[in-house]
């Protein structure tokens, strides 16, 4: 098992210096260049439905407007795929663990390949490791076994990813820069972080958009499960709380490629990880080396285009043009 670094947020906010740009070295294709910016894309019509059969000739890439020659592309996705499951576990979410740990197993257990791997964490007042690394069956189910409604505990202890003093409500953009930053950056192939929540966040120390940034510089896509309990906040008289709601979740996985899946009576959580399993299973990947070589840490905007204007293209927005570490 890979280790997972203890640490509070004060060192997560020390620990940001950006990842050295390299693509992953078990990708055959690409491995030879250490400049190009690989970008997974998934494309769908009018109707929302996944187009899969499209050609290289199909795409443009920009890079801050400029167009791009794609020096790699394939419709096949056997690169390895690292997951992470973010469930929220805060007090509104009480009455959905259930529905949550048995949806999660069986996708899980369906999506996961051989050189697949998954993590799982819980997050409500605090962030909490139920299972590092594995492609075991076994054990993300012993993992999703564990969730249980945040107990409020603050402190140094005693979870492997402690919040500092003052008790929290929702802390889901501390969890993912946590996913992005310090689990899956130094992970090759697709990197996808999955969050169950009601998008709901308070309390976190880091912002939103410092999530964002996390996961694009660790090249992960972010999918939202936008799931709320109406009889909880029904109770409430409706959101009533801080946070962003549907708007975060949309923020989070628009500008990382990723998409929001919305949970209701016709929309079951079976349902929706279905939908997200063939989405997985049927994206582009695109390589390409920047005609701007200039590691300046800059933000750089990415677009895809399509020769067809009915089909829309899902990828992420930009990335960080790294500088490279000094030796």
């Amino acid at each position: 098992m890979r280790p997972f670094l203890l640490l509070t947020l004060g060192t997560a906010l020390l620990a940001q210096a950006p990842p050295q740009s390299k693509p992953p070295d078990d990708l055959p294709t690409i491995k030879v260049d250490v400049d190009v910016v690989s970008v997974l894309a998934s494309v769908r019509d009018k109707r929302g439905g996944l187009v899969a059969n499209l050609e290289k000739n199909d795409f443009t890439v920009l890079e801050d407007g400029k167009p791009q020659p794609i020096k790699y592309f394939t419709r096949e996705t056997d690169l390895p795929l690292t997951i992470g499951l973010l469930v929220d576990v805060s007090r509104s979410q009480e009455n959905l663990i259930g529905i949550e740990r048995s949806a999660g197993s069986q996708f899980l257990s369906q999506v996961l390949r051989k050189k697949d791997e998954a993590f799982l964490i819980s997050f409500g007042e605090e962030s909490e490791l139920l299972q590092d690394y594995t492609n075991s069956p076994r054990l993300l189910n012993a993992g999703l076994d564990r969730l249980r409604v945040s107990s409020g505990v603050s402190g140094l202890g005693p979870g492997p990813v402690p919040t500092a003093s003052q008790p929290r409500g929702t802390v889901l953009y501390d969890a993912v820069y946590l996913a992005a930053a310090e689990k899956l950056r130094g992970e090759v192939g697709r990197k996808v972080i999955v969050v169950i929540t009601d998008g709901v966040d308070e309390g976190s120390r880091l912002t939103i958009a410092k999530a964002v940034e996390a996961a694009q510089k660790a090249d992960a896509v972010i999918y939202s499960i936008d799931y709320a309990d109406p009889v909880f906040y029904g109770r409430f008289g409706g959101w009533g709380m801080t946070g962003g709601g549907e708007g975060a979740l949309h923020k989070l996985s628009d500008e990382t490629g990723g998409h929001v899946y919305k949970v209701d009576r016709k929309h079951t959580l079976d349902m929706v990880f279905k939908e997200l399993q063939d989405e997985m299973r049927s994206q582009y990947s695109i390589g390409y080396t920047p005609l701007n070589d200039n590691k300046d840490g800059s933000y750089r905007h990415l677009e895809i285009k399509l020769a067809n204007k009915d089909l829309k293209a899902q990828a992420r927005k930009g990335y960080y043009a790294v500088k490279p570490e000094s030796h």
